[in-house]
């Protein structure tokens, strides 16, 4: 671990992928300080119970919004870790500004909390969105001109651009990432998600939105935490961005088949209802296929299969509702 990597604040580090990156870095006896910024809105007490009692971790229930606490919450550090957006891409069908309010000014403030703070390494939670609605075309760091679809990717695009102009202008590191769908335990929303929530629920019919034949790539989370570690040990220039996926494709029919499976139900047994359409709601991206040369050249392997991911997922989710933990945020 570089010197860079051994005092970091998450932001949204109680929610889904935080936690895991809060329990990774506190597992590096390296690291000599991690600092969760969350106002818990979707993230869990629960998600950090592993690590609750480590000395090294502090827990600051504050909102992004908040710019003097958030700047408060940095001083200190050498890197952020920014995860905080909102969690719902489908809910600006109904509220479009969600993702401003809750995307691009929260990126602003982590900019310049960062500027204020003198933070040396800003690591970025962007998404695939950025790109918009290219069909089978694979899409590069370097494809343009980026035209997103939905306002999330959108929100995400901004980000990206905010945060490359405050490293050029104020001599600081920030590398942003393009994820594919991040999967894995402890998740809160998301396709396997309802599916096996609903599964459970009622094991006899599945509502699908759009036709099913939506085709996206789903990474595990800890896959997810490598690629940015390794990438964020290497940051030289200012700026750089990369995607992160596993370079193969999943539809959400066979998401739901693998739910089943998961649940434990026999093939066929369950009533699949799709909603109609190409996709599951205005803004969304049917087909999504991004190249990972770029991450790879660096030495990151992803080390399971998209199927893999979420097959454990489920899995994990599974015991969760068993645990009484799988609700809806």
């Amino acid at each position: 671990m570089t010197a860079r990597l051994r005092r970091v604040c998450v932001v949204g580090g109680a929610g889904f992928i935080g936690s895991h990156f809060v329990k990774r870095l506190l597992s590096d006896e390296a690291t000599e300080q991690v600092t969760v910024f969350d106002n818990f809105s979707s993230g869990r007490d629960w998600h950090l119970e592993p690590v609750k009692d480590d000395p090294r971790l502090s827990v600051v229930r504050g909102d992004v919004g908040d710019l003097p606490a958030l700047t408060e919450a940095f001083r200190g550090h050498t890197a952020v870790i920014h995860l905080a957006s909102n969690p719902d891409i489908a809910a600006a069908v109904a509220n479009p500004a969600i993702d401003f309010d809750q995307g691009t000014l929260l990126t602003h403030h982590v900019a310049e909390a960062a500027r204020m703070a003198e933070i040396a390494l800003v690591l970025y939670a962007s998404g695939s969105g950025v790109y918009g609605d290219l069909g089978e075309h694979e899409a590069a760091e370097d494809h343009g001109p980026m035209v997103p679809t939905s306002t999330y990717g959108a929100s995400k695009l901004a980000g990206e651009a905010i945060l490359a102009a405050y490293a050029a202008m104020f001599d600081f590191t920030v590398r942003a990432f393009r994820f594919g769908n991040v999967v894995g335990p402890s998740q809160t929303h998301g396709v396997g998600f309802d599916f096996v929530r609903r599964l459970l629920d009622d094991p006899t019919r599945l509502r699908i939105l759009g036709d099913g034949k939506q085709s996206k790539s789903y990474i595990y989370v800890e896959d997810v935490i490598d690629a940015v570690l390794v990438a964020g040990s290497q940051a030289e220039t200012p700026f750089d961005a990369f995607n992160v996926a596993t370079g193969d494709y999943v539809t959400v029919t066979e998401i739901a088949e693998l739910a089943m499976q998961v649940v434990g139900l026999e093939p066929g047994s369950t009533t699949f209802e799709y909603t109609g359409g190409d996709r599951g709601w205005k803004g969304d991206v049917p087909v999504v296929r991004i190249a990972t040369g770029k991450i790879r050249s660096l030495g990151w392997a992803n080390q399971r299969t998209g199927p893999e991911a979420l097959r454990d997922s489920m899995t994990a989710m599974v015991g969760q509702a068993r645990s009484g933990l799988l609700t809806a945020p």
